[in-house]
């Protein structure tokens, strides 16, 4: 057994995951991490929310919030969207917490009582119209490399070369873009040239690195190591431990490499094991995942850092820097705001459809670009068309002719081709897994689902069965044994849907539990099958956009849920009544033509669903601020109010709250339509079968958002389910 001890790069904590880190850094040691567990070996993988530092002080001041605040929202978002992706770590936690805080400073004191770090000045920018110090973030202009505009001064996100404010070109102020002077400060440096000869020595046997981290690593090496000022002239961060220096705060990359510890100390300290034997034991082995940008900090600068604190402490044996993933050829910023957020595309898509393309696009030599048209295309056709329609056919036609696993007669030699593939075809994808080569992991386990496509063809069980039963029992015996290797050798990149496969085949537990040889292990014969769904659906992004484009609709309104509290009749018109509805913060006054439809006593303490962004309108002298949506059906002269049944002031789903005052017409323009659910279909007043974005598996009226051209629809919910009418009412009646 290995010990394993995987670091993964913390996310700044200042805006939501992209799918470009999802692809650098996020996915690949889960991939990893999953991997190794199954070949029984123990794995310790941590990482957090990089919560200090200017980027999370920059977007705090941007959306008006403290930088703690700031840094738990993103936090929070983030660390349930890794969830969502089925991105699991030993310890996810964050810079903020005490443990870190503690062994942070512990690791400045001790470099500085060894003479690793010591005081100096230098000449950092200062903004006269802000009259404040700049640190790196706060400072823009062109990077002197590459020459790409608009970057941050500490790094270039295009070139990655590390830069210090006063290298950029043109710089300016992001605050109030004016021009900054330079100031000399004092500040703490690390005496990073100390550790030349030590990183030369401990670079000589990294053969097994990728090409572009080791020449790199070289590279600085090559250039001579300067010493980096450490601290910065801030309020958010980890105080200088020095008496006398307490309102200086550590620079963000020295505190946030030091997370790979603190959170192992923690995890130990959470009584979940014993940090030493993954970081004070020769033999296990230390990997860190991350993009090129912060390849010289954890092969430069962390070993140095663990070099001056602790010598009995383990070195990185490997950091499988990724190069970058971009989007339509730009790179990915969340200060720029050029992303794909992790939790965004996780509302559209399943969890291993976004594994599985990324993976198939992940920056592991060079960059890459996300498209999504090929998104669209290797899901439909690669995903679902060959590995997903492999394992349905053979699981399906089992089930249906067999009910169970059915027995092998005599094997002849492409029998035996075939179980040979398989065990070479696994062996490889974790060979390839191993070495942290992805890609090529992914690659052949497709490989072995196509020799499987072409084996089933080649034998048409469904034409064997018309002859020799027991011959085509072969047949799916042997594609069995093909589904089961699929599912543990799939399971470290797909393992939401390999899980579902493995109950399928009707095996105990997860098949994350299993151990990786059990792809070998034969099939239990006669065990019954579970009649299969399709593990994946084929997906339409034009049809997508549609519904997206839905959704915004319904963003425009602000529909709350309400309670009348007081109903009058209106004392200038016989249709009108004058109701008091309390909307959760407020009491406001609707004026709604339902007497010919409702007694007061009907309509006295019920739920309702109200537009509260309509612009106010006088109704025969009385101000009506909002309004009630009802269903109006002409055919049986029936109006019937929407019925919601969550808590008094919740919003409907999708709708915004404050969203920005509408008019009627605007309204109008949404196309609000009641529809009804039968057999997970929507039938519309054309008798068109719709389907629904989501399935509660009811029969009845529901409200439903109709679009104009392709009839697809939103159902309307609140959080207790469906909105429905509360009488009966004929599907493709307007709401008014």
């Amino acid at each position: 057994m290995k010990r394993i001890m995987i670091g993964v790069a913390w996310p700044y904590a200042n805006g939501p995951i992209h799918i470009g880190q999802v692809g650098g850094c996020y996915l690949p040691p889960d991939i990893f991490r999953r991997y190794h567990e199954m070949k029984g070996n123990e794995v310790l993988m941590v990482s957090g929310s990089d919560q200090h530092g200017t980027p999370v002080t920059v977007t705090a001041e941007k959306e008006g919030l403290t930088p703690e605040e700031t840094a738990e929202k993103y936090h929070k978002i983030n660390l349930k969207a890794l969830r969502d992706l089925d991105v699991e770590f030993s310890l996810f936690t964050y810079t903020m917490n005490e443990t870190h805080k503690r062994v942070t400073q512990d690791i400045f004191k001790t470099l500085y009582e060894k003479d690793y770090i010591y005081l100096d000045t230098m000449e950092t920018f200062y903004c006269p119209d802000c009259e404040r110090f700049l640190p790196d973030r706060y400072v823009v202009g062109t990077c002197p490399e590459c020459g790409q505009e608009d970057i941050d001064g500490d790094q270039c996100d295009e070139c990655g070369v590390l830069l210090d404010p006063p290298d950029l070109l043109d710089p300016k102020c992001k605050l109030c873009e004016g021009s900054p002077e330079l100031r000399e400060s004092e500040h703490f440096f690390l005496r990073l040239s100390a550790f030349q000869e030590n990183l030369e020595e401990y670079l000589e046997d990294k053969d097994h690195w990728k090409n572009h981290v080791l020449n790199f690593t070289k590279s600085w090496l090559d250039r001579g190591l300067e010493d980096r000022p450490i601290s910065r002239d801030m309020k958010w961060g980890i105080s200088i431990p020095i008496e006398g220096y307490e309102e200086k705060k550590i620079y963000v990359w020295f505190d946030a490499v030091i997370g790979y510890l603190s959170t192992s100390i923690k995890w130990s300290e959470e009584g979940e094991g014993d940090w030493t034997k993954f970081w004070k034991n020769p033999d296990a082995e230390h990997y860190y995942f991350l993009a090129k940008d912060n390849i010289p900090f954890h092969t430069i600068i962390w070993p140095a850092m663990l070099m001056g604190y602790d010598e009995d402490l383990n070195l990185p044996y490997d950091v499988p820097g990724n190069q970058y993933m971009r989007l339509g050829g730009e790179q990915f910023s969340t200060s720029r705001g050029l992303i794909v957020s992790l939790p965004d595309i996780l509302e559209d898509f399943d969890s291993d459809p976004i594994r599985y393309y990324i993976t198939t696009i992940m920056p592991e030599v060079k960059d890459t670009n996300f498209r999504w048209e090929e998104f669209e295309d290797k899901i439909n056709s690669e995903l679902v068309g060959n590995l997903g329609n492999f394992i349905h056919r053979v699981l399906s036609f089992s089930y249906s002719n067999f009910g169970n696993v059915p027995k092998a007669g005599d094997l002849d030699d492409r029998d035996k081709e075939i179980l040979e593939t398989i065990r070479s075809k696994v062996e490889t994808v974790g060979a390839n897994i191993e070495s942290r080569k992805f890609k090529k992991g992914l690659e052949k386990l497709l490989q072995l689902s196509r020799e499987g496509n072409r084996y089933l063809n080649e034998r048409a069980p469904w034409e064997e069965i018309k002859e020799d039963k027991r011959r085509a029992g072969t047949t799916l015996n042997i594609s069995l044994k093909i589904v089961k290797a699929l599912c543990i050798a799939g399971a470290p990149y797909l393992p939401h849907s390999m899980d579902e496969l493995w109950r399928y085949l009707k095996h105990e537990g997860s098949v994350h539990d299993q151990s990786w040889n059990e792809a070998f292990e034969p099939l239990k014969q006669g065990l019954e099958l579970e009649e299969p769904e399709p593990l994946y659906d084929t997906i339409n992004l034009s049809d997508m956009e549609q519904e997206s484009q839905l959704s915004e609709s319904l963003k425009k309104l602000d529909l709350r849920i309400g309670k009348i509290r007081k109903v009058e009749e209106h004392p200038n018109a016989d249709r009108l009544y004058v109701c008091r509805v309390d909307i959760g913060d407020e009491e406001r006054t609707l004026v709604a033509g339902l007497r010919p439809y409702y007694e007061k006593d009907e309509m006295q303490g019920k739920k309702v669903v109200v537009l509260a962004n309509l612009e106010p309108a006088t109704l025969r002298g009385i101000k009506s601020e909002g309004m009630m949506l009802a269903v109006d059906c002409d055919e049986d002269d029936t109006v019937s109010l929407l019925s919601p049944s969550a808590d008094l002031g919740e919003n409907i789903k999708g709708s915004e709250r404050g969203a920005p005052q509408i008019s009627f017409d605007d309204f109008k323009k949404v196309n609000l339509k009641t529809s009804v659910w039968r057999d997970s279909k929507v039938i519309t007043e054309e008798d068109t079968h719709l389907e629904p974005i989501k399935n509660d598996g009811f029969e009845g009226i529901g409200i439903a958002l109709v679009g104009d051209k392709k009839k697809k629809c939103l159902i309307l919910e609140d959080s207790e389910g469906v909105v429905r009418t509360d009488k009966d009412v004929t599907p493709g009646c307007e709401v008014k």
